[in-house]
């Protein structure tokens, strides 16, 4: 197997990747944009970019190289990257890039270049964008794509902000000075009643006194969390404490801050400013505890993962999988604020974009165990393998700390060792697509565009959403319908499955048959799924979600149902 992983990790389409895939080896390099300087003051990238691996000029082809030269990009160089990953030979294309939106598909370059790539055999993984929690944010939701959300882990980079009466709000952040005890005074930054000061943007706290002060700040607005702290030491603050807005509630980040900070949950800010507003000598300080492991809570939604429904096509639920994008170690090309490492080329990140590679990782993995698999099938394994527990044996929570909804978890927290063992598969051939993408009511030069090749959907029988053989169900439910699945036996050769349903609220679930058997290895079973509506009290509630599981001895095999009320 041609081992290589072409990886696109950036943030933003207006930077682009220079690829050199022409030698032995290629190393995965996590990379992004440079902040506080614009890219035309760096001509070479390289000049910056001090790895522990060899650069990409090598006396010898034999060499290992590196991927780590940016230029300005368009949509349609994307569309020429990942035909250059296509004309390699590579096996998996990883894409931590999104648009902002969810166009149709025909409109979507990435859509349209990994349609591509899947049509060679190829695997594509995608982030699923850093927009949430908002619904309808997700980005990169072609079914031909596995679209990834990001969880945390089990890793917490503690800062515990300790108040004057004794109160204590554990927090994170990277950025950890040693013996950093004393007790300062403690000020909310939006005291004063101006929105943008409360936000710590910059330049929004002149004139008003914060030296040698630690500071509340609120997350949000046009100001990205560091740059909160440098307004903050700007104006000589001491350190800062930044806490979340509503939305992203029990969500922490660790960033590599430029003075000591600390970052808590909503919850913890407003009890933050309750005690500085009791009190005339409001006092705080930091106190710094390095890695702690064991979070009970993980993995858990963070609120920044992008949710569905899948606006360009609701009958697919995305996202796909969600998978480590809290806290990651990643490579990185420049030189950190108070690190104590001046020769460091990494960072701890977050983001879509962080758990994307991992996903990756993952189907690579899955390649080279089981050669013969498709895109599909890979994806197939890794979705209903999928678990939908935490540490503590309860259901995965978001950023409220309450049982995470399907629009975030999608199937669930990628499992490897079960992905690679999956028993059954969904299996999708290219052409597979093509009735799909006329059942959207995409015209025929559309679906072209998407299948780079003349299409007349007036001469195909095109299918529903749903008829597509995904590996979960969204079903966008006025009328009863039934949608028909296909299930390839890549387990034992003589096995038995019997399906168990938990049906979604309001929702009548039909499978037939309940039984599958198996004599022979990759052989295929077909089996119905009917939906139809039942007087519940569940008539107000815009959707419902349940799942369905079909059982052997060894293997359970998960999909999730999404049942949309119209």
């Amino acid at each position: 197997m041609n081992a290589f992983i072409f990886i696109l990790l950036t943030f933003v389409l207006s930077f682009h990747i220079h690829f050199a895939t022409s030698s032995s080896k290629t190393y995965i390099v996590h990379v992004k944009g440079p902040q506080d300087r614009t890219l035309a003051e760096l001509d070479d990238l390289e000049n910056w970019y001090h790895s522990f691996l060899p650069p990409t000029i090598m006396s010898s082809e034999e060499q290992p190289r590196i991927i780590y030269s940016y230029r300005h990009v368009m949509s349609g160089t994307v569309l020429a990257a990942l035909d250059a990953a296509v004309e390699d030979g590579v096996d998996v294309i990883s894409i931590s890039l999104g648009l902002k939106v969810s166009p149709p598909f025909f409109y979507d370059s990435i859509a349209i270049g990994t349609f591509a790539a899947m049509q060679k055999g190829i695997f594509v993984s995608c982030s699923a964008g850093n927009s949430g929690p908002f619904s309808g944010t997700l980005v990169n939701g072609a079914p031909w794509i596995l679209s990834v959300g990001a969880s945390n882990v089990d890793r917490s980079i503690v800062a515990t902000a300790k108040l004057g009466n004794g109160l204590e709000f554990d927090g994170e952040s990277v950025f950890q000075p040693s013996n950093y005890t004393p007790l300062l005074p403690l000020a909310y930054a939006g005291n004063n009643g101006k929105p943008e000061a409360a936000l710590c943007a910059t330049g929004s706290l002149n004139y008003i006194d914060f030296s040698g002060k630690v500071v509340l700040c609120e997350r949000g607005g046009d100001t990205g969390r560091i740059a909160k702290g440098k307004e903050v030491k700007r104006v000589g603050g001491a350190a800062m404490i930044i806490m979340n807005d509503e939305s992203h509630g029990f969500s922490l980040l660790a960033d590599v801050h430029v003075l000591p900070a600390t970052h808590v949950s909503y919850d913890a800010g407003l009890k933050i400013i309750d005690y500085i507003n009791s009190t005339e000598t409001p006092t705080a300080t930091i106190l710094f505890k390095g890695t702690v492991i064991g979070n009970s809570l993980s993995p858990a939604v963070s609120s920044f993962s992008s949710r569905g429904p899948n606006l360009p096509s609701p009958g697919i639920l995305k996202p796909d999988i969600i998978g480590p994008g809290v806290n990651i170690l990643a490579a990185w090309p420049f030189p950190l604020d108070n690190n104590t490492d001046s020769k460091s080329t990494f960072n701890i990140m977050s983001g879509t974009s962080m758990s994307c590679p991992h996903l990756s990782g993952v189907a690579a993995l899955l390649k080279s165990s089981h050669p013969d698999w498709s895109p599909a099938a890979i994806k197939s394994a890794i979705m209903t393998s999928a678990y939908i527990i935490n540490s503590e044996h309860k259901l995965i929570v978001d950023e409220t700390l309450q049982p995470a909804d399907i629009f975030a978890t999608g199937s669930g927290h990628v499992n490897p060792p079960r992905a690679n063992d999956p028993g059954l598969v969904y299996d999708i051939t290219p052409d597979d697509y093509i009735p799909y993408l006329c059942g959207l009511g995409y015209r025929d030069t559309e679906v072209g565009i998407i299948a780079h090749k003349t299409i007349m959907c007036s001469g195909i029988s095109s299918i529903p959403e749903g008829e597509l053989n995904y590996p979960s169900f969204s079903v966008v439910l006025g009328s009863p319908q039934t949608f028909t699945r296909t299930v390839t036996n890549v387990g034992e050769a003589n096995s038995s499955y019997v399906v168990q349903v938990t049906a979604p609220e309001g929702v009548n679930v039909k499978v037939q048959p309940d039984k599958l058997n198996f004599s022979e290895a990759n052989q295929k079973e077909v089996y119905s799924v009917s939906f139809s509506r039942i007087e519940s009290g569940n008539e107000t509630e815009d959707y419902a979600q349940g799942f369905l599981q079909w059982v052997s001895v060894k293997h359970t095999v998960r999909s999730p149902i999404l049942v949309i009320f119209v």
